[in-house]
């Protein structure tokens, strides 16, 4: 399937990890066994391109992960990789429940009200420990919309739209 060959961001290297070449990821979904199972990653370069490393072994680190990758095995070698985005294939990754995305899926995705009103388009989405909250942007105008069933009514991958009822209040329209 065209879709399990697409690649996933999964997170961020944010530094390196002590003398022997390891690397600290942020994981944007927070989840660690998104990331316990990997064989490969793919780390993006400044200028756009993907770098694929085979994984020698991934720890829980507190809120982070820790990274290592095979055949680089001190910081003078990593260093560099400091600041790249990871990303993985999406056939590596676990398959999600009912109800569950991955943040790709929903970044992109045109937001309306279940009335109709078009919002905008969802470019961000902020980790909140008890419940995310989607960033939709349309011109000038930002909307934050907690990740709550009785908000988010409908997502339809297909059409690229999420339907949301709004409770009173939460913002002019």
């Amino acid at each position: 399937m065209e879709r399990e060959r697409e690649t996933v961001l999964l997170g961020k290297v944010v530094a390196t990890h002590g003398i022997r070449g390891q690397l600290r990821v942020v994981l944007f979904s927070g989840d660690f066994t998104n990331a316990a199972g990997l064989d490969s990653v793919m780390l993006k370069r400044p200028d756009g391109g993907m770098d694929t490393f085979p994984v020698a072994a991934i720890a829980r680190h507190g809120q982070k992960v820790l990274l290592t990758l095979k055949e680089l095995d001190s910081i003078n070698q990593v260093r560099p990789l400091v600041g790249r985005e990871v990303h993985v294939r999406r056939d590596q990754l676990p398959e999600l429940s009912e109800g569950e995305y991955y943040w790709c899926d929903l970044l992109g995705l045109r937001v309306e009200t279940d009335r109709g009103e078009l919002l905008g388009t969802l470019t961000e989405i902020i980790a909140t420990g008890s419940n995310d909250v989607y960033v939709v942007r349309s011109g000038g105008r930002e909307y934050l919309i907690p990740a709550l069933e009785e908000v988010v009514r409908e997502i339809d991958l297909d059409d690229r739209i999420m339907k949301v009822s709004p409770p009173e209040g939460l913002f002019d329209l």
